[in-house]
């Protein structure tokens, strides 16, 4: 049963990447322009574009993570 739940919190496909990363910047968005309302001016865009570039940053991670997770699971295939 904890393999099931477990599975929920895993990512496999890029398809389910994706789907994260869009909810991640909705958020980061959002924050965003919390960030320009309660700091007017310069500071405020530049904790946007902070927001922003965390989310791509972070989106770059989980591709990587899954491509790596997928060739080295192909590799452990072909050495079986």
């Amino acid at each position: 049963m904890w393999k099931k739940v477990k599975r929920l919190f895993v990512i496999k496909t890029r398809f389910e990447a994706y789907l994260i990363i869009y909810a991640l910047a909705l958020g980061a968005m959002t924050r965003g322009a919390d960030y320009t309302v309660q700091y007017p001016g310069f500071g405020g865009y530049l904790l946007m574009a902070a927001t922003a570039g965390a989310v791509f940053l972070g989106g770059a991670k989980i591709l990587d993570a899954i491509r790596y997770e997928r060739e080295a699971e192909e590799r452990s295939k072909e050495s079986d």
